[in-house]
């Protein structure tokens, strides 16, 4: 995995949607899996939102603690 992205995952803010301008790590689990559901949107965006639900899927949000700070 590329630590820019796990960097990206908490400096980054939503674009668009019901929670633009939250952080990306702060996205709640359930806009997440709809995304899984429904398609995650193209490019780096997408990359990092696939990238979140998988470590909140595998209950690993505790590795983006110590970046958040």
């Amino acid at each position: 995995m590329n630590p820019q992205l796990l960097m990206d995952l908490v400096t980054m803010k939503m674009p668009f949607g019901k929670y633009k301008g939250r952080i990306l790590c702060d996205l709640p689990e359930s806009y997440l899996i709809w995304f899984h559901r429904e398609g995650f949107p193209p490019g780096k965006l997408g990359e990092l939102i696939a990238t979140l639900y998988e470590i909140k899927l595998n209950g690993l949000e505790y590795l983006l603690q110590p970046l958040k700070k």
